[in-house]
């Protein structure tokens, strides 16, 4: 990696230092008595804005269902989560549907686009829906960024795997969210199609400001993060900056020895 790079991925100042999300003493727990599952341990951490942070751990760490509810797409048991400046533990229904509209966005696994709308209508689909009007320069952007420019005419069945998800990643960008959250974005692509994806979310916090949050098992795609987060059992046990594929593989192997010794 290149030391501009380093700098770029490691700035220390300015937006670096704001905090886009926050989660304080976040316990989620499924069940009571004897069959209660923690899933969440009083979790602390803070997402830092304009970074991409990936987080991982073994199966069953917990690692989908904090991404979840620092999102909004699942309640916690206890603790706070902030977006920003507003707590979304104990918002209203409605308040917190408009909420993840407005700040957030979303890349899963499956693509989610409409087989029906070509590649341009799928981008700008939420928007559509929450009655805004895409902002022109921006949108172009963004469909530059991904490189997508040649695709927008064409529906999900005409475009490649990694070209659908390229779609899926300029629809999570074009609103311009607070953050993005990203479930695995890369776990139904062949590695050049994955690589293709992740230089696409690494360019857009790069040049774009975003902040991306990626829920991952793949060290390759941890690479691609400024900082990765290892949870096991439920608890924030270590993280890393400017990770190497071979370092998190490194990890994740301790987590493997450990698991077996237990």
């Amino acid at each position: 990696m290149t030391s501009a790079m380093t700098e770029t991925r490691h700035g220390g100042t300015g937006a670096h230092d704001a905090v886009a999300a926050r989660a304080r003493k976040v316990v989620k727990a499924y069940g009571s008595g004897e069959t209660r599952v923690v899933a969440l341990d009083e979790v602390d951490v803070d997402i830092r804005r304009g970074q991409f942070t990936a987080i991982m751990g073994p199966s069953g760490s917990g690692k989908s269902t904090l991404m979840h509810c620092l999102a909004g797409l699942d309640t916690v048991t206890s603790g706070q989560i902030h977006l920003e400046d507003t707590e979304i533990t104990g918002l209203k229904d409605k308040k917190l549907t408009q909420l993840r509209r407005d700040k957030i966005g979303f890349i899963f696994q499956a693509f989610n686009l409409l087989p029906t709308l070509n590649a341009l209508e799928n981008i700008t689909l939420p928007m559509d829906i929450a009655g805004r009007k895409p902002d022109p320069q921006w949108l172009d952007r963004v469909v530059d960024t991904v490189g997508l420019a040649g695709r927008l005419k064409h529906r999900p069945t005409e475009l490649s795997g990694g070209q659908q998800q390229r779609v899926a990643v300029a629809r999570a960008l074009a609103a311009r969210p607070a953050i993005i959250f990203g479930d695995e974005p890369t776990g139904n692509l062949d590695s050049r199609a994955g690589a293709e994806v992740l230089g696409f979310l690494r360019q857009s916090v790069d040049e774009l400001g975003q902040t991306i949050v990626m829920v991952t098992h793949d060290p390759v795609a941890a690479s691609y993060a400024d900082r990765v987060i290892f949870l096991a059992d439920g608890r924030i046990v270590d993280e890393m900056y400017a990770p190497t594929a071979d370092q998190v593989l490194d990890r994740m192997k301790d987590f493997d020895a450990r698991g077996r010794t237990s």
